[in-house]
């Protein structure tokens, strides 16, 4: 198993654009320094079985903060963060 955690934790770096696309995504208005500290914290308290390399990318969920992060998985860099749809996480019986 890949530790895609530690990996991303060691490596991660952003393009002057995600700032923006991470702002507006995630309808805040974040310091680049506030973003990175929020993505950081998102990742270090997100379980490893929550992150999912698909392809090139390397998605990481985060349920309690209704957040999934994309990461490419060769550059560590982050390329966006979405809101979840609450109803996905929804367990049913």
């Amino acid at each position: 198993m890949n530790n895609y955690k530690k990996e991303i934790t060691d490596k991660i770096c952003y393009t002057e654009l995600v700032y923006g696309r991470i702002n507006k995504k995630l309808s805040i208005d974040f310091s680049k320094d506030k973003i990175e500290k929020m993505i950081s914290t998102i990742i270090s308290e997100t379980d490893e079985t929550e992150f999912q390399k698909t392809g090139k990318n390397i998605y990481i969920t985060n349920n309690e903060r209704n957040i999934r992060l994309t990461i490419n998985s060769y550059s560590n860099r982050i390329i966006t963060a979405d809101k979840l749809d609450k109803k996905r996480t929804v367990n049913t019986i």
